[in-house]
């Protein structure tokens, strides 16, 4: 047994399943209990409906395809338990088809750059680093890993826990940055492992995946950016994604273009109609930790830097 915490209880939350999985955990997991949603409410409603269903000082959301290892849950509640502030944490993310590797996901730790763009200690864009130990330091991050997610009961809650509007994907950054901006800390702790497989919902090139990720990552920057900011950032921001369709249209792939243009109509009626849909922080604003204060399109792109600490110099 990995998971030998001794308060622990295992709960699967189902999310409008249509293969046998539930009747497999029925059958020979009888003791574990299940949620069943009766609809694929996505990552962002389905996780909200089932937590609320769920008492505990301590969620940890597992995506099923993760692997854990031998007391991956105890260093990061210890760590949770000496800062009441610590809102959300991950373990080191590893990927499982190359256990060297840091995996997409999140890696050692989430951050993002003034632009929006999310990258982590391990991963910038495509390049994963591999493990040499040089992010082994528990250290406070901007972001935590959604496949692998520890969060206070009660700070998911009062943060009314994802935006369910996003549906899938970067969901867990913007309730990262919506608990910053509410004064509380997120951080990442290494001496927890787990190894992740990574796009079996949806696969990297997927068309929704990438309106998903390009609209939810505006509708993210308008939420929680200061006016000031998002005046010229998100305009800025639209101008690089142009860049990144035309130029995946002009080498033939025409899906990703209009998987981008159907994200920016997408984003400017959210803005206009539906914004009473999504949840926003709280008045009384901090200041996050674990921007980088710079482009990271421009250092990968154009300096051709490859790993974190090149960008970040961390």
């Amino acid at each position: 047994m990995q998971s030998a915490y001794s308060n622990l209880q295992v709960i699967v939350a189902d999310n409008g399943s249509t293969d046998d999985s539930v009747s497999f955990l029925q059958t020979n997991y009888p003791q574990i209990k299940i949620i069943i949603n009766q609809t694929n409410e996505g990552f962002a409603k389905g996780y909200n409906t089932a937590l609320k269903q769920v008492q505990a000082d301590y969620c940890v959301l597992l995506n099923s395809d993760i692997e854990v290892t031998p007391g991956w849950i105890e260093p990061i509640i210890s760590l949770m338990e000496t800062d009441k502030t610590i809102a959300a944490c991950q373990p080191k993310l590893l990927a499982f088809h190359n256990k060297k590797l840091f995996e997409y996901a999140g890696a050692a730790g989430g951050w993002i750059d003034d632009y929006g763009y999310p990258f982590s200690r391990g991963r910038v864009f495509d390049v994963c680093e591999e493990d040499n130990g040089q992010y082994d330091e528990v250290q406070q991050v901007f972001w935590a890993s959604g496949a692998a997610f520890f969060v206070r009961s009660s700070v998911f809650t009062e943060m009314k826990g994802f935006d369910e509007f996003f549906f899938a994907h970067q969901e867990e950054i913007d309730l990262c940055w919506r608990m910053q901006l509410s004064g509380y800390k997120i951080y990442a702790c290494p001496q927890s492992v787990v190894y992740h497989v990574g796009g079996g919902t949806l696969p990297k090139g997927n068309s929704k995946k990438t309106w998903l990720n390009y609209r939810n990552n505006l509708i993210m920057l308008y939420k929680n950016l200061p006016v000031s900011e998002k005046l010229w950032k998100i305009p800025f921001r639209i101008s690089l994604d142009a860049v990144s369709a035309w130029k995946a249209l002009l080498t033939g792939d025409g899906g990703y273009w209009i998987a981008v243009l159907k994200a920016h109509i997408d984003f400017f009626k959210w803005v206009i109609i539906q914004q009473s849909q999504s949840n926003f922080a709280p008045a009384g604003k901090e200041k996050p930790s674990c921007v980088y204060h710079g482009n990271i399109v421009w250092q990968y792109f154009i300096n051709k830097k490859r790993t974190f600490k090149e960008i970040t110099g961390r």
